[in-house]
Order: structure tokens, then sequence, then C-alpha cells
């Protein structure tokens, strides 16, 4: 089962708008609130396409955690060279651009409201 819930910006993990954890047999998917429904529907979607994609290639919440958490510096850290999930994570903001440009959302304008949570 799949979880996606929006949350406070300050309720998350650590500094990002979108978070997965599983817990048991759920995937629980964490949207920081943008204010925008359309939004946090492409955060939600973004992060439900990338957890896919790691459950399947058998890249672990762990390592995942492990990573971001470990360069609070970066501000993508998906993007990163060195990210274990960075094909998946590349392949989810694909996904995330298409829906975005369907929604008639400039993707820069919705870029800077995320950096500014």
């Amino acid at each position: 089962m799949y979880k996606i819930s929006k949350i406070p910006h300050k309720e998350q993990r650590y500094n990002t708008v979108g978070d997965w954890v599983f817990e048991g047999d759920e995937i629980k998917i964490m949207v920081s609130d943008t204010g925008d429904p359309r939004m946090n529907a492409l955060v939600g979607v973004h992060e439900l396409v990338e957890v896919l994609l790691c459950k399947d290639r058998g890249i672990s919440q762990s390592d995942v955690d492990k990573f971001d958490m470990g360069h609070p510096e970066l501000s993508d850290p998906g993007s990163h060279p060195d990210a274990p999930y960075k094909k998946e994570h590349e392949f989810a903001t694909k996904v995330e651009k298409m829906l975005c440009d369907e929604f008639g959302i400039k993707w820069e304008e919705y870029e800077k409201i995320l950096h500014n949570l």
C-alpha cells in the first residue's frame, strides 16, 4: 500500500520537500505543503515513481537516507553523481516535469516555490 500525505515542511525528517519511508508493507510518502494542490501532487508523483524504481532495483531506504542525510549541503542530493538512486531520481524528475507542463505550471516557478519552503 502507498500513502501520500501533505505535511508542514518543518515536519520533514530533513531538509527536503518530498520523502518516503517503508513502514511494514506500507510505503509512506510525505510531501511538504506548497499551498498549491497541483504542486503537492507533483512532489508526490516524483516520490512515488522514485520509490517504485528503487524498490524494484533493490535500492534500500537506508541507502537513500544515508546519502541524503549525509549531504545536507546539497539542495538536490538525488542529482549528485554519487547518489545511489541517481538514475531513479532523474527518471522521476522527468515524469514530474511532464506533469508540471500538463498542469500549465512553469518549471522555474515551481522550483522557486519549492526552494523557498
